[in-house]
Formats: C-alpha cells, structure tokens, sequence
C-alpha cells in the first residue's frame, strides 16, 4: 500500500507541487508557524510527499501545506521531507490524519475532514460499512489506530458530543458539495457545529441549497432559522416535486458533489450530446419519451 523512500530526505521547495487540497491554507496557522521557526531555529516536523510515476517522478505534497508555505514565504530554498510512494488513498489519509491530529480546525473542516476520512477508510476497508461482514479475519484484525470508529468516540470527548452527534456531522459533511463548502467558509458568521448538525438533518437537496445560501450570505443567523425561512416559502402543504425537478435536483447535486477531473471525464463523454441539445432544443424527446444514452468514447473508462 505505501513505503517509505528513505534515499530522498530534501527537496528544492520548488519541486515539490500542491494540488487539490480539502481545505485552504489558514494564515494565522501560517504565521505562527513561521514564529516558532524564527524561535527555534528550525522547522520540527517535514513535510509529506509522494513521488508519482504517471507523473514524470513528480513529487506532490501529502501533508504539511502550512510548513511547505512557510518555507517558501522564509525563502528557504531546500526542505526537509518524508517521500513515500503509495495509493491515492494513501495520501488522501494521510492529509486527513495530518489535520485532524495537528491542527485545529473550524467545525465546518472538522465536518468536510471527518467525511472525507469514512469514505476513504470504507473503500479501503469494505467490511466496515454497515452490513459488511464484521467476523472477517481483516475486521478482526483491524489496527488502524484512526479508523471511522475510534476517531469518531475521540471526536464526540473532544466537542463533548454523543457519537449520534458526530454521526451527524458526518452526514452535514457528505452532503455539502465542494462549492457549498467554499461558500460557507467565506460567510461572515463562523459556521457552528449546531449549524452542521441541522444541515445533517437535510435530505431534501433543493432545500440545503436554500439553507447553505442563507448561511453564506448572512440572510439568517443560523440554519434553524434558515429551514424556518424554507418551510415558510413552500406554504403548509407544499406541492411534491415533479419527476423532472427531482431529476434536475438530483442532476445538480451530483455536478456540483463531483470533483474536478470527474466533471472533465464528464463533459469528455457526454459534451457533444449536451451541446446538440442546446443548439435543438426541439429535437429533444419528451420527458414520458424513452431517451437513449449514446455510448462512451473509446479510450474513456468509467
């Protein structure tokens, strides 16, 4: 699954590249990171990279982005670093586990990174989803000290929460897409833990919208308060949706949930049905109509 390289200790901080992080990098985390240096002498800890063949031998930060930005802001021309070679999955863990044990993070992160961290950990290890066949010698054996059940007890102490609680904030997590999350870490109004627990509640995504919308634009003060305001726009009876409008929400959903090289992959197989359904509307069959999905691209694998 993951080794150590230990031939490569330093790295030029140059060579080194940041791709798609879970969350952005905190400039007070920054600054004080910077100041412990100028007070010791020297930076504690390295940075985590992998070296990735597909990509030429290049070498990507897994964990450390706040030290890698340090260095560079300090002008530091080389790095002390851990080089490992591994699975995506592997590094996805490992920037998870970095931040959940080293920093301390808004409950909005805290959400987005526990999320992240079950369905990275159930796809590693199937058997512990629910249902999974927990008698397996694998499950026995488990010893992963960060695992789904362990860091979710740890979690609850921590807020002093129930496990039903951080069960829920997992959900708030799953459910929030990459552009709602970058939206409510930018509202005026620090995202509560309380907030995320209701977002949790949501399973009308139509609705979390409205809440997430309320949130990052200051319209209420909390999200209570903005599934007030929903519930109140829809009447008392509010009329179930159409099979269209659940199919466009859904549609939505998994557009905005999916990350960037998905959509790519996306728009790669499917852009030139969607562009001719733009250009002729008219041509298009009706929704009771059987619509035929034209097939995939060759070379392009799902």
């Amino acid at each position: 699954m993951a080794e150590i390289l230990v031939s490569i200790t330093d790295l030029a901080v140059t060579e080194i590249e940041v791709g798609e992080r879970l969350r952005p990098v905190s400039e007070a985390g920054v600054e004080a990171l910077m100041a412990s240096i100028a007070e010791l002498g020297h930076m504690k800890d390295p940075v985590h990279v992998r070296k990735v063949k597909h990509r030429g031998g290049a070498y990507v930060l897994m964990a450390g982005a706040h030290r890698l930005t340090a260095a560079q802001r300090l002008g530091w021309k080389t790095i002390k670093v851990t080089c490992w070679s591994c699975t995506d999955d592997f590094a996805r863990l490992m920037e998870i586990d970095d931040n959940l044990a080293g920093a301390e993070l808004t409950a909005l992160d805290t959400a987005v990174f526990l999320a992240e961290r079950k369905r990275v950990f159930e796809k590693l290890h199937p058997e512990t989803k629910h249902g999974g066949d927990r008698k397996s010698e694998s499950y026995q054996n488990q010893t992963d000290i960060m695992s789904v059940r362990s860091f979710s007890t740890s979690t609850a102490e921590k807020f002093g929460l129930t496990d039903r609680h951080v069960r829920r904030l997992i959900l708030a997590g799953s459910a929030l897409a990459g552009d709602e999350v970058s939206r409510l870490r930018k509202a005026e109004r620090p995202i509560t833990l309380k907030d995320l627990m209701e977002i949790g509640k949501i399973g009308n995504p139509v609705e979390r919208y409205h809440v997430v919308n309320c949130l990052a634009e200051g319209l209420t003060k909390n999200a209570t308060a903005a599934r007030k305001s929903w519930k109140a726009s829809q009447g008392e009876a509010p009329a179930p949706l159409s099979a269209t409008d659940q199919a466009y929400a859904r549609l939505l959903d998994a557009w905005d949930r999916a990350p960037k090289a998905a959509r790519t992959r996306f728009m790669e197989e499917r852009g030139d049905a969607i562009t001719s359904m733009l250009a002729n509307p008219a041509s298009q069959p009706e929704d009771d109509a059987q619509v035929v999905f034209l097939p995939r691209r060759e070379g392009v694998h799902g």
